[in-house]
């Protein structure tokens, strides 16, 4: 090595020394030897040891800041959890009043179940943290005392808890297979019926125009038209409207108001819109009654006593969202002509808010299947089905002969259909006329509306049990009515619904000595829904929400069942069904463009656009002097907790298609109980 590769050398080695602090030295000038010395340090540098001594200090202090740091987040937590519990339990405590009803009683038995499940799950849980969830102890190899207990409740769970709970899985199995079955056959029906294209033909037919040719005014049979209504604000004007324009001889058609609104500037509005009406030449009355009993029935009742009554022949109905086609009379009355044993004809609904949100979309699905199905096939094949409550024609004759309007339950309705039909009267469904009217956008209000429709049902079987055995139809009428139409699909459906899938189920979980098979879980209520879904094919993208959402719906249809059947105080109760008038502007729009009425087109608009001018200060009064909160559903939260707990439980045990339902179940029941479906309270 030369010498200048030394030198170059010897600083570069002197440079590594000082980076990296070695304690070595070349200091060779030999090109032939490198001589290395090793240096002892005496002293160690004191500015470096401050250095690493600050440096400590400040790691110390920052541990300490993100461990006060994160002791706040956990208090902040802490109080924020405390105030969602104080808010939830006052705002529970305010929309759920105490009371004596069914749904008081059975949110307690909930409650309940949902501690027992509680308590379970952690016992499971710690013993599958000890490993006796694989491996079991057993009472003589148990050592300690919890080995002890454990083995104790796996003996009395086996003998004493897993059998019934076994039989009543497989009853209610049988009970579901049973409503299957049912429900494929009135599928296979209604494909019957428009395989070989039967529906209802009338003997009759109506010119386009109101007298036409070969047709007197006395070919008109005389009609009522009623609108029953109490506090209908935001639709009484469409309705009304709607009616007053049907293509029907003005002398051969009588329109009633039937207001039983309790707030009198709401009477103030009807009773304006009956004499603008009255000015323009339609017979219209507005009755309203000073002693409000019996709800709708009482009311019907009460126009039906009416002297003028006894000179018409046929009488039509229509709730306050309803609005019949102009032609609807002309559809549906000639079925009577000819047909002495006739007494009813009902339509279909159709719904202008079908897809205002998740909540219309679900219901469209359910009364979908209700009218193209369940209402179809009954009325071609037997005649009979429940009376829908409006949208329908009556013979004023079959009304009287099976006693009128009673006020002995909430489904009116259905009472007087159920009577008519002992009576020996027969239906007609027509499915290719339909009323538009409006679907329950909360699930407040839809809720109410069901809780009535399934307690109703059971408080008319209570009734009217005795006297469908005592009628003079045939043993196949009688065995339909009572077992088809009250008990399979009025309270088979409801019990078996909520006790299998969210009692059950989840039972199951718990004791896994009794079995609940995957079929049942999963696959055939898959296939109902797919056949509950064929008349509404645009929804199928819906299908497992709505099976998920009947589920959920089931504690209120059970609740409402065992109410009406064993006849609770709030079985009796009648809350009107909340409306929006979603489809006013519209309709009133499409009746002003129509051209094929009797009045002319300049009285048309003019009727419209002061219509669609009150409607919009009403819209504006109501966003202004409201505000939308959403609402927590006690019994939904607390059936939500016990199917969460429950998919906990089939985790640990592996059980894969039984864990996915709860999850998602038990999330469903969250989303209802939160009240994030559908539209909030106002």
């Amino acid at each position: 090595m030369s010498r200048s590769q030394n030198e170059e050398f010897q600083q570069w080695w002197n440079k590594q020394r000082d980076r990296n602090n070695h304690d070595v030295l070349y200091t060779g000038d030999d090109e032939a030897f490198l001589t290395v010395e090793i240096r002892t340090p005496a002293t160690v540098d004191p500015d470096k040891d401050r250095i690493r001594t600050r440096t400590a200090r400040q790691l110390s202090r920052l541990y300490l800041l993100k461990f006060k740091q994160l002791a706040s987040s956990f208090v902040w937590i802490g109080n924020s959890f405390l105030y969602l519990v104080r808010t939830a339990n006052r705002r529970i405590a305010n929309d759920n009043p105490p009371s004596v009803s069914s749904s008081a009683r059975l949110y307690r038995l909930i409650k309940a179940f949902l501690v027992v499940v509680v308590l379970l799950l952690c016992f499971e849980l710690a013993a599958y943290f000890k490993g006796w969830h694989f491996t079991p102890p057993s009472v003589a190899s148990a050592e300690v005392a919890v080995e002890v207990v454990y083995a104790w409740w796996l003996e009395i769970r086996a003998s004493y808890l897993a059998p019934p709970l076994q039989s009543l899985t497989n009853v209610c199995i049988v009970l579901f297979l049973i409503q299957s079955v049912d429900r494929l056959v009135l599928v296979l029906g209604c494909f019957w019926i428009k395989l070989r294209r039967i529906k209802p033909v009338a003997s009759m037919a109506y010119p386009t125009k109101l007298v036409g040719e070969g047709v007197r005014l006395e070919d008109y049979p005389m009609v009522i038209v009623q609108i029953p209504m109490c506090n209908e604000k935001e639709v009484y004007q469409q309705s009304i409207g709607a009616v007053c324009m049907l293509d029907w001889p003005r002398e051969r058609m009588l329109v009633q108001v039937l207001d039983d609104s309790s707030e009198l500037d709401v009477q103030q509005l009807i009773k304006a819109e009956v004499q603008k009406w009255q000015q323009r030449g339609v017979r219209i009355v507005y009755r309203h009654r000073l002693i409000r009993t019996g709800y709708k029935a009482g009311n019907l009742k009460a126009a039906m006593n009416c002297e003028y009554v006894k000179d018409y022949e046929f009488v039509a109905i229509f709730d306050a969202d309803f609005q019949p086609p102009a032609d609807f009379l002309k559809k549906t009355v000639p079925h009577f002509k000819g047909n002495d044993e006739l007494a009813l004809v009902q339509t279909r609904w159709a719904f202008v808010n079908k897809d205002e949100n998740l909540l219309t979309r679900l219901q469209n699905i359910n009364l979908s299947f209700h009218f193209e199905v369940e209402q179809q096939v009954n009325g071609v094949f037997i005649n009979f089905f429940g009376f829908n409550g409006t949208a329908g024609v009556w013979r004023i004759k079959a009304l009287e002969d099976c006693g009128g309007w009673l006020e002995r339950t909430t489904v009116e309705d259905m009472d007087i259909a159920v009577r008519a039909h002992l009576c020996g009267w027969k239906f007609i469904y027509l499915n290719d006329v339909k009323c538009l009217c409006e679907l329950p956008e909360s699930y407040e209000a839809y809720k109410k509306q069901q809780y009535r429709w399934h307690s109703g049902p059971m408080q008319l079987f209570r009734l009217c049990f005795f006297d469908i055995l005592r009628s003079k139809v045939s043993v196949a009428k009688k065995a339909n009515m009572i077992f088809l139409f009250f008990l399979l699909r009025k309270l088979i459906l409801p019990f078996y619904s909520f006790t299998l899938f969210c009692v059950i189920l989840p039972l199951t979980m718990f004791f896994p000595e009794a079995n609940l098979p995957s079929w049942v879980v999963c696959y055939i209520p898959g296939i109902m829904s797919i056949l509950n879904i064929i008349p509404a094919p645009r929804s199928f993208p819906f299908i497992v929400p709505y099976l998920l959402f009947e589920n959920t719906m089931s504690v209120t249809k059970f609740g409402a069942m065992i109410s009406g059947l064993f006849k609770f105080g709030s079985s009796y109760e009648w809350v009107v069904t909340k409306k929006l008038g979603r489809s006013s502007e519209a309709d009133l729009v499409a009746y002003a463009e129509s051209g094929s009425l009797a009045e002319s087109t300049t009285i048309q608009r003019s009727s419209s656009d002061s219509g669609l001018t009150e409607l919009s200060k009403l819209g504006a009064a109501k966003k202004a002097g409201t505000t939308k909160r959403n609402r927590l559903y006690r019994t939904e939260i607390a059936l939500a907790f016990i199917l969460l707990a429950a998919s906990v439980r089939s985790l640990l045990s592996a059980q894969g298609i039984h864990f996915y339902f709860l999850l998602f179940q038990g999330i469903t029941f969250v989303v209802v109980g939160l009240d994030l479906i559908g539209e909030q309270v106002s």
